[in-house]
């Protein structure tokens, strides 16, 4: 199922180019690697990994061992053709040393050494280096073992021979500057992550990762690819045929490749990757295969009399229903939109990849009608839906719903119409409602609240939906519309916060109402418009003395700062509706005073998974993460 191999390209000192000095990055590392908490030491991690992937690219490697050292460091080792060592011919110093500590020196901006790689757009592994406290390599090539080491981005000492070395390949280890970056603990679940994902992405690849820390280990291989890719991300629901159906072309210097299975809900999950690079807002690439399907699969439906000639065909939402899709492109030269490689700009590969899945889709639908007949079944009970959600629409227009004619009758709104200065505060329960409307400020702060749970949108198609009054209070107190409709323009509140109960009920509600903006309006997420505000567990008093904690580790040092129990008196929030007016706009609401959350989405795939197993209708996936996970379980309110 792989891309055919490729040979590897001559890749010597030659290949070494040096566009610019290294300056400024300890100064501004923002700018290098986003920010210096949690992801930017990701993006580190990602900067050395990225590199031996190139070289998987380049059809140079197959082994790729990474490892967090006890003392809090990272190594990355490969088998790949190793980092020239050899003096670089104009300037004169080992090329090494060039590629460790001068920016924008590399090998991948012509394509002598790489054809496709995923690293020039980032910003190297020199970068890495001058935000390390220390940062060693091992390269072994040409029958010998070379060595040097570097102090936050300069030698220590000249480039050494240490030996001889089987084999080639390049080990990079570094431990992060902690003056520079605000944490150096690596996440080890989320390089678990990351490393799995690459060895989907680039079938027959052994990656080996092992955390000193807790004597863990673990080893990806994916022989399967992307198919397999697909596979995994469909385990906890029940696809509607097997095996993912796989695509595989190119056109001009793109390469394509392409696997989908539909399973039996309503959501469409489509994973899209430019030379390994999650692309998270999707792009041109994205664009194409959507274009292709909705092609592909209405000449499919016409040509067989699923949809008669005068009809309206099915519609992009109609065939992607239920859909679950991994995209991954090799392109020469991408251009991405933003530092953060979301979103692929290249206007030629919208018209690439549509070209190749048209014609790659059709081919194998013609050899497998049952398949082709199961996908359009599908696709005309969404387009049935889709129908009933048109009338639900207008009928709940006619009553002056969703248009923004007739605002929720419990929705308490602000006086500003400046969506970007206005708050909307979702909240459980009319009680807290109560409450949250006489400690918010009323010129920007709007209160709606929810009775009960809302419905789980898991399961729902959109006429469903439309159905359930929370729902559609929901949908028109935010503004943006739903489904082919939504404007992000209209949004009325540009911070929505989800302000719930610190138990298991409130969970659940915001869990729901998460599975609601992730499923129905991702792009409130992706755009940074949505928190979790963090409310209370504790209030305790001594005397005049009065102090919040929002968690047991923070009461307990409060209880130290006032000298112990005595005198002591603690109150355990369990709900809002505990608190007064005051307390509540003090430590919760109001800016400056409050805390919030904004929620993002680091990993679609993890997120996906993880909705379809806490709100989906299999219950096994979900009893065995329940049972995995209830160690971890510190307070269980029943």
């Amino acid at each position: 199922m792989a891309p055919e191999s490729v040979q590897p390209l001559a890749y010597d000192a030659s290949s070494i180019q040096v566009l610019e000095g290294l300056s400024a990055v300890r100064k501004r590392p923002g700018m290098y690697i986003g920010s210096t908490d949690a992801r930017g030491l990701y993006q580190l991690f990602s900067e050395v990994v990225d590199n031996s992937i190139d070289e998987v690219l380049a059809g140079a490697c197959t082994q790729i061992d990474v490892t967090v050292h006890s003392d809090g460091s990272l190594s990355v080792r490969d088998n790949g053709r190793g980092i020239p060592v050899e003096e670089h011919p104009k300037y004169h110093r080992p090329t090494l040393e060039i590629v460790m500590t001068v920016l924008h020196a590399g090998s991948k901006f012509d394509r002598t050494a790489y054809k496709v790689s995923g690293g020039l757009h980032g910003v190297g592994v020199h970068v890495v280096n001058a935000l390390s406290e220390w940062l060693e390599v091992r390269v072994r090539r040409n029958g010998h073992t070379y060595f040097q080491r570097y102090e936050r981005g300069a030698p220590v000492a000249p480039l050494e021979t240490t030996g001889p070395a089987e084999g080639t390949g390049t080990e990079t280890r570094f431990k992060p500057d902690g003056t520079v970056m605000e944490t150096t603990v690596f996440d080890k679940e989320t390089i678990a992550r990351r490393l799995k994902e690459l060895s989907f992405l680039n079938a027959g690849v052994t990656i080996n990762f092992r955390d000193e820390r807790d004597h863990s280990s673990e080893t990806f291989h994916h022989a399967g690819g992307i198919a397999e890719f697909v596979e995994d991300m469909n385990r906890t629901v029940t696809a509607l045929f097997q095996p993912p159906i796989y695509l595989h072309a190119k056109r001009d210097t793109t390469d394509i490749e392409v696997a989908m299975q539909y399973n039996d809900g309503y959501n469409d999950t489509t994973l899209a990757f430019v030379n390994n690079i999650n692309t998270a807002d999707g792009g041109t690439h994205v664009v194409g295969m959507r274009a292709a399907l909705t092609r592909t699969l209405n000449d499919y439906a016409r040509q067989r009399g699923f949809v008669k000639g005068d009809k309206e065909g099915l519609t992009g939402e109609d065939v992607r229903e239920g859909l679950t899709a991994v995209l991954s492109v090799k392109v020469l030269e991408p251009q991405f939109e933003g530092q953060t490689k979301a979103r692929l700009g290249n206007s030629e590969v919208k018209g690439q990849v549509e070209s190749a899945v048209h014609d790659k889709l059709a081919e194998f639908l013609e050899e497998h009608p049952a398949v082709g007949q199961t996908l359009i079944g599908k696709a005309v009970q969404a387009a049935q839906a889709r129908e009933a959600a048109r009338k639900a629409r207008e009928l709940t227009r006619r009553k002056g719903l969703l248009d923004g004619g007739g605002l929720p009758g419990k929705l308490a709104d602000c006086h500003s119409r400046d969506p970007a200065e206005c708050e909307l505060f979702l909240v459980e329960g009319d009680s807290a409602g109560g409450t949250a409307k006489q400690g918010r400020d009323r010129e920007f702060q709007a209160i709606l609240p929810l009775r009960g749970k809302i419905l789980n949108v898991e399961k729902a198609r959109l006429d469903q939906m439309l159905q359930n009054e929370h729902i559609r209070a929901l949908i028109t107190a935010i503004g943006v519309g739903i489904g082919d409709e939504i404007d992000i323009s209209r949004l009325r509140y540009h911070k929505i916060i989800l302000m719930t109960d610190a138990d298991v009920d409130g969970a659940h509600i915001r869990t729901l109402l998460l599975t609601f903006f992730y499923r129905k309006m991702p792009m409130l997420i992706s755009e940074g418009h949505v928190y979790i505000a963090q409310a209370p567990l504790y209030r305790v008093a001594k005397g005049n003395r009065l102090a919040y904690a929002y968690t047991d580790e923070e009461r307990d040092r409060v209880l130290q700062e006032f000298g112990g129990m005595k005198g002591v008196t603690i109150q355990r929030y369990k709900g809002l509706g505990e608190m007064n007016a005051e307390q509540l706009a003090e430590t919760t609401m109001r800016p400056g005073a409050r805390t919030l959350l904004k929620v993002t989405v680091e990993d679609a795939g993890r997120a996906n998974e993880l909705l379809q197993t806490l709100m989906g209708e299999e219950v096994e996936p979900r009893r065995a993460y329940i049972q995995a996970h209830a160690v971890e379980v510190t307070n269980l309110d029943i």
